[in-house]
């Protein structure tokens, strides 16, 4: 019954789908999307909001995360995993709530889960990258292939490893401070295309902006 349940539903949503950029086998539940917004095969997207002009790649795992605008997500990421108590008699979830792949409890306790992760605006996440739960990853942000983030990453900082160490930063500060003033990634879809030509190079760009 179940697996004909989730099929009823899959098929009420695909003419939806069929005109939008959400694979069939994506999985969305309780989250809201705006659009434009890409979600590739195999992803699972639960009580999150996704930005416009942001993308999710194949068999990534989204929860409990606010994600910006403009983020380019590859394969295979995990965002908000949940928890699990260390300070209680067993970490097993049968002892601490009802919603568990058994279906089945022998306690219930107030306990957390899932802590809500932010994601800023034009942040680009590489494959295989898990990001803990309660984490804020500010705009412009890089964070490296198959890095697990713990901790908080400061906007436009180039971040990878496990744990995740920042690198270097994108940009001069003076630079990082004026793109974080302009926040282009709210512009409408007019100002896009009349400055998109302007991206290709940053101090043009903020130039540019100085004498809108």
């Amino acid at each position: 019954m179940r697996i004909i349940y989730y099929l009823f539903l899959k098929i009420l949503k695909f003419p939806v789908r069929l005109f939008s950029d959400i694979h069939y086998s994506a999985i969305i539940k309780h989250s809201k999307l705006e659009k434009p917004v890409a979600i590739e095969k195999g992803t699972r997207v639960y009580n999150s909001y996704i930005g416009r002009f942001s993308y999710v790649g194949k068999e990534s795992t989204i929860v409990s995360t606010q994600i910006g605008n403009f983020c380019s997500i590859a394969d295979n990421c995990i965002t908000s995993p949940a928890m699990h108590p260390t300070h209680m008699v067993s970490s097993s979830p049968i002892f601490y709530t009802k919603k568990n792949i058994f279906r089945k409890s022998y306690n219930i306790v107030d306990f957390m889960e899932y802590k809500a992760t932010r994601i800023g605006n034009d942040v680009w996440i590489g494959t295989h990258v898990v990001i803990k739960g309660g984490v804020e990853i500010g705009d412009g942000a890089i964070i490296g292939a198959y890095s697990i983030v713990t901790k908080n990453v400061e906007p436009y900082s180039i971040v990878a490893g496990n744990p995740a160490k920042e690198i270097r930063k994108r940009f001069p500060p003076e630079v990082i401070k004026k793109l974080l003033s302009i926040k282009w990634w709210n512009w409408s879809e007019h100002d896009l295309k009349k400055y998109g030509r302007l991206f290709s190079n940053p101090n043009e760009f903020i130039d540019k902006m100085a004498i809108k």
